[in-house]
């Protein structure tokens, strides 16, 4: 007796991807679940996997797709990309108004970014991110995000410094104006080492003033000619602007005057202004500065160092400064101002010393009579005339 026996269309040597093609032109899948499953033979068994989260799911005809589509819904990892569609993002104007609104995606590159950004503009401690009040206040926002580790953000400010620098760089290179230079030194009072920054200054190709910092840096002593000088021409070479500059101010000092004079020998001076005769300019602001210091000197005579011993005696401890404050309180002094030493380089900052200390002249007075400690300085004590 014949029999008839259905014979199998897919070859028992065939890969996945072939079965599926056949099984696809027998019976077409009209369900939108298989727009994010595909249908693979696992274990010997028809099997969904989900596109996402790779998920196996039961494929029989006998199954359905409910339970797919019940997938897609609950599934976790479809959710976080949906996300972006209940969230609008709003676009500022110039004005500060909202001028439209956006869907939002978050990118952890960018977040990682805009936290470099913000340290480096507010100054803080690479620590920041390793705070533990930082990083709940960081999962609160964005729980998907990971704030990096100290050293990670610190190779990622030195990556945003090297493009920002390649940047200024290129713009340098293709403006057609001249730079000039500018440079300031001084000692860290707490370190007790040298730093320098130096600022370039040229008008773009809008006619827009620039300012840009290109060097801050730390210049080992001594400070003497030769030294400072290799330290501003590696900077001038490394940004390829030794043959368009313009000038170079410098403080108003001898060492500053002999350093131009040797850098003047490696420079081509046809490439200068009036063959580098020009070079050189004082800075007006550190003029200004030594007329105000000689002339407080000349009117106050050592009176304007008195104060300023007495305010660094009285700010030295938390304690001091408690009883300086105390003694505030006593006399009513209506004013919440704080004393604070000036920076003798800066004539306004002595300006803001002395208007502080005389509105608090009383308080001197009083604490030189009840003060053993605070009398013990002596000659140094500010007088009535003071």
């Amino acid at each position: 007796m014949a029999v008839d026996v259905e014979t199998s269309s897919t070859p028992t040597n065939t890969n996945e991807s072939q079965y599926d093609e056949n099984l696809n032109k027998k019976r077409k899948l009209t369900s939108p679940a298989w727009e994010h499953f595909k249908k693979m033979k696992v274990g010997g068994v028809m099997k969904a996997i989900y596109d996402h989260c790779h998920k196996h799911l039961g494929a029989e005809s006998k199954n359905g797709t409910k339970h797919l589509l019940d997938h897609i819904a609950v599934c976790p990892m479809i959710r976080q990309r949906d996300t972006r569609q209940m969230l609008l993002k709003a676009n500022s104007s110039s004005d500060g108004k909202c001028a439209s609104l956006d869907t939002y995606h978050f990118n952890p590159e960018v977040s990682r970014y805009e936290l470099g950004r913000m340290i480096v503009l507010h100054e803080y401690p690479l620590s920041i991110v390793e705070h533990e009040g930082f990083r709940r206040y960081s999962n609160s926002l964005q729980p998907f995000f990971k704030v990096p580790s100290r050293n990670t953000i610190r190779a990622n400010i030195l990556k945003m410094f090297e493009a920002e620098k390649w940047k200024l760089q290129r713009v340098l290179e293709s403006n057609s104006s001249i730079v000039a230079i500018t440079t300031d030194m001084w000692t860290a009072s707490n370190q007790k080492r040298g730093y320098m920054v130096i600022t370039s200054h040229f008008i773009d190709e809008s006619w827009v003033l620039q300012d840009r910092i290109m060097r801050f840096m730390y210049v080992p002593s001594p400070h003497d000619v030769e030294n400072v000088g290799d330290t501003l021409m590696e900077c001038l070479l490394d940004w390829n602007i030794e043959r368009k500059l313009l000038t170079l101010t410098l403080d108003n000092c001898s060492t500053n005057d002999a350093m131009v004079n040797v850098m003047l020998d490696k420079f081509d001076k046809s490439l200068l202004l009036v063959n580098g005769k020009l070079l050189h300019m004082s800075c007006a602001a550190h003029i200004l500065n030594l007329i105000v210091k000689e002339g407080l000197e000349n009117l106050f005579g050592s009176g304007v160092e008195r104060i300023r011993e007495s305010i660094a005696f009285w700010t030295a401890t938390p304690k001091r400064s408690e009883k300086l404050e105390e003694s505030v309180r006593h006399l009513n002094i209506p004013c919440s101002k704080v004393l604070s030493l000036d920076i003798k380089t800066r004539w306004n900052s002595t300006y803001l010393m002395l208007s502080t200390a005389l509105i608090y002249k009383d308080v001197f007075s009083r604490l030189r009579q009840r003060e053993p400690q605070y009398r013990k300085l002596g000659p140094k004590l500010p007088s009535e005339e003071d």
